[in-house]
């Protein structure tokens, strides 16, 4: 089966074509046939952050060019493709239906079978498109727009075990960076500086750690940070490396903390899984430092750790295929009448909390 997908949830536009196959034992193994991603960072780096209005007219811009190269990196035409996928949220609702709209159009006038995609679901599905990973898993979606740990039960079935209650992981990184001074995107100028850093001169709190409940809390460590900073000015590089050092250890503590807790409740919930993998996601995943904390946590508690390459953790329209290529082999189609959606929590049953709701938010 041949998907061809689409992504224009924030600021990426994306396109990619994929196979999939299903041997008779129901062992599922892929191929990337094209993968194209524009990103719009030069757009937005004046702003210090995504402009949704400039990252709808980029889409609109780009995404023909883009669909036709990756049509052509695969060497096919829209007649060769069984089916057509395309994110329909969550994300911001002027790239939703620039996305959507095209997906639809090619669809009804190719006459090929459309599917909707959860941006959520492309990245919980994603480590069975790079390694076949069988149901079930858990999953750590850390990103800009997310922070949850998902139990992935099987294809359309979630159970969000914790999300954040504030700021998502990667909001936090960037507003961290902007307030200190550095580049957009923020997450890997706070690594970087980090790297000149003294991690234990500041102490940060570590929000939520201890308690119980499996969700997350980044906004009273950003604001003290902001409180550190403000103590300071004018702030040396040295300051700001310090900061960032410091920063950046106080969530790796935290994402432990709250891991570990996810961790004991998958193998409560699946105590005679063989290989319990964690599955980490999303762009803060290339963080090393945070990564190297997961890998060892893994390692003390007996879960494997698997992160996809960094251009499959970032958004990206071969997750979104691969998601469509997964619902094509097991559901209907959606209609052409279907709706984009800027809040479409995975877990529908999952009650709101705070934050969940928020314009903007993908919690």
């Amino acid at each position: 089966m041949r998907v061809l997908g689409i992504e224009t949830s924030c600021d990426e536009t994306a396109a990619a074509i994929i196979e999939r196959f299903e041997n008779e034992q129901g062992e599922v193994s892929s191929r990337i046939l094209s993968n194209v991603v524009l990103s719009q960072i030069a757009e937005h780096e004046p702003y210090g952050g995504v402009v949704p209005e400039i990252a709808a007219r980029a889409h609109v811009e780009a995404l023909d060019g883009l669909i036709a190269k990756a049509l052509a990196d695969a060497d096919m035409s829209i007649n060769d493709v069984d089916a057509i996928a395309a994110t329909a949220g969550p994300g911001l609702i002027g790239g939703l239906i620039v996305g959507l709209m095209t997906a639809k159009a090619m669809a009804f006038a190719a006459d090929k079978p459309f599917y909707a995609v959860n941006h959520l679901e492309g990245h919980a599905l994603t480590a069975r498109l790079t390694d076949g990973l069988p149901f079930p898993y858990l999953l750590l979606l850390v990103s800009g727009g997310h922070t949850q740990v998902i139990l992935v039960h099987g294809l359309g079935h979630y159970e969000r075990l914790g999300t954040t209650i504030d700021d998502a992981l990667g909001e936090a990184f960037d507003k961290t960076a902007k307030l200190l001074g550095l580049p957009y995107p923020g997450g890997p100028a706070v690594e970087q500086a980090a790297l000149n850093g003294d991690a234990s001169r500041f102490e940060l709190p570590r929000p939520l750690k201890g308690e119980a409940r499996l969700d997350f809390s980044f906004s009273g460590l950003k604001t003290a940070v902001r409180q550190t900073a403000t103590q300071l000015v004018p702030l040396s590089d040295q300051d700001v490396a310090d900061i960032c050092a410091s920063f950046q250890t106080a969530v790796a503590d935290t994402l432990n903390d709250r891991v570990k807790r996810s961790l004991n409740k998958f193998l409560e919930t699946y105590p005679d899984k063989e290989k319990p993998t964690l599955v980490v996601a999303g762009g803060v995943a290339a963080n090393k430092v945070l990564r190297k904390g997961l890998e060892t946590l893994c390692e003390k508690h007996g879960f494997d750790f698997l992160a996809p390459p960094h251009i499959l953790c970032t958004d990206n329209a071969a997750m979104i295929a691969w998601a469509g290529a997964e619902h094509a082999a097991r559901t209907e189609p959606d209609n052409l009448d279907f709706a984009p959606r800027s809040r479409w929590p995975l877990d529908s049953t999952a009650a709101p909390l705070i934050g969940f709701g928020r314009r903007g938010a993908k919690a």
